[in-house]
């Protein structure tokens, strides 16, 4: 390796800062071009609703036709909860939730940066926290009253925050925190929080990374607790965040299940369920039926899980959905799939990026790393870029105890947020908007393509050690 690539600048933070910015300044742009022509659309209606009633005072509660009002849980509330703090003092203005976006979607770019710091030089992090500052899928997103951008900001700064735990060797409080917030928004947010406890530590001390795994989700699970609370009291029935997990499985599972989403009068409502009216009550009806059903035809289900990850990570275009949806007159088909051809080419410069990373990487199996890497990489220029994906959890794996060494972090954090979403939507149902929380830690790992150097950065665990 060349002096001159050797003597590449190290991350400076100031960079960070000052691309945040620039991810907040499109995103206000988006906000300015769109507050007037794309009114709460799709899942978004919902959101608002339940958002303005919580500034009303009138809590997470919803009105029916007939002018009944029940206690509700079925969307997990942090995303409504934090827009109806914002709507009680400004306003129920949509325009609100939509800075609210701008601003995350700002704080998930710095976290990149901060993210591959670790391992990349000052031009690779700076191309990792422009991935996502620049991300066209996230930036038209920024618009949509919907989860998704809002939780992959979330991921961001909790791999930020066990990036900083690793680094100090101590303390994983923000971690958890993040994965609290986070778990009130995505709620299978909090099957990644032991991993990230886990990647925390310093390996070869297995006891303290059981232990940051388990405080880690304690915290996260503690954070929920209030409103779990809330759900026994009100809904009669102890829902950890949202009564939803029943009917997702039932959509992932039913006789008439296509790996994507179905609507229920197309699947049917099961006999058993019809005359169950509370909200909690049936979507554990729900989940029943789509057990028995997993268990009456097995293989029928393992069939749709290439279906489900295809729909997942082969493209995205849920900015594009979202805003034909809301307004086809200010956002037509044409300008729909303009988008989504720009975000299917981004997202998949970038997983390559990873794959390449993870290849270059000294560490065991080395060889093997490179014809995985180079095999699944394959699949980017096809309908399956599914494969690449699983491909770049697989590669991660093959470091070995190499996999949790600090200046690896990116990949290790990045392996675990896509295998984990993988296997979510492999369960349940799949859609391109699912795969958006993946892209800041796939960026962070992406950068680490340009570094000054293989050999380890020291990242505070000499003295560890």
């Amino acid at each position: 390796m060349s002096a001159a690539i050797r003597a590449a600048p190290a991350p400076r933070s100031s960079d960070g800062f000052a691309i945040a910015g620039v991810a907040l300044a499109v995103r206000l742009a988006v906000v300015a071009w769109a507050a007037t022509r794309f009114p709460p659309a799709e899942d978004g209606k919902y959101y608002q609703i339940v958002a303005t009633r919580i500034a009303e005072g009138k809590g997470y509660t919803w009105l029916w036709p007939d002018g009944v009002v029940t206690y509700a849980a079925h969307y997990p509330v942090g995303y409504p909860a934090v827009l109806g703090a914002l709507y009680a003092v400004f306003g129920a203005h949509p325009t609100l939730a939509m800075v609210a976006n701008g601003v995350m979607g700002a704080l998930a770019a710095l976290a990149v940066h901060r993210v591959a710091s670790v391992g990349a030089n000052r031009r690779g992090a700076n191309v990792a926290a422009l991935a996502i500052a620049l991300h066209p899928g996230l930036v038209f997103y920024t618009p949509a009253i919907m989860t998704e951008g809002f939780a992959a900001a979330l991921l961001a700064l909790a791999a930020w925050a066990t990036v900083a735990a690793r680094r100090r060797g101590r303390g994983v409080v923000w971690t958890g925190i993040a994965f609290g917030a986070a778990t009130l928004v995505r709620p299978q947010s909090l099957l990644l929080a032991p991993c990230f406890g886990w990647l925390a530590a310093p390996p070869g001390n297995r006891r303290v990374a059981l232990g940051r795994a388990a405080a880690v989700t304690a915290i996260a699970v503690g954070a929920c607790l209030p409103w779990t609370f809330r759900n026994c009291a009100r809904m009669h029935s102890c829902v950890l965040v949202s009564a939803n997990a029943g009917w997702n499985l039932f959509i992932g599972a039913a006789p008439g299940a296509t790996g994507s989403w179905v609507a229920l009068d197309q699947l049917g409502v099961p006999a058993e369920c019809r005359n169950v009216f509370g909200e909690a009550e049936k979507d554990a009806c729900f989940g029943h039926a789509a057990v028995r059903d997993i268990e009456r035809e097995p293989g029928r289900f393992l069939s749709l899980v290439p279906k489900k990850l295809a729909v997942t990570f082969d493209y995205a275009g849920a900015a594009g959905w979202y805003l034909h949806s809301s307004n086809p007159g200010a956002f037509s088909e044409s300008a729909k799939v303009r988008l989504g051809t720009a975000e299917t080419i981004w997202e998949r410069l970038v997983v390559l990026a990873a794959l390449v990373a993870i290849a270059r990487y000294d560490g065991p199996f080395g060889r093997v790393r490179k014809g995985a890497a180079a095999a699944t990489s394959a699949f980017l220029f096809m309908k399956s870029a599914w494969v690449a994906h699983l491909g770049l959890g697989l590669s991660a794996a093959l470091l070995g105890r190499r996999f949790r060494d600090a200046d690896r972090l990116p990949a290790s954090l990045a392996a675990v947020t896509v295998l984990g979403t993988a296997a979510t939507h492999a369960v349940f149902f799949g859609s391109g908007r699912y795969s958006l929380v993946c892209f800041p830690a796939l960026a962070g790992l992406a950068g680490t393509v340009l570094t000054g150097s293989k050999e380890p950065r020291d990242n505070g665990e000499s003295s560890q050690r």
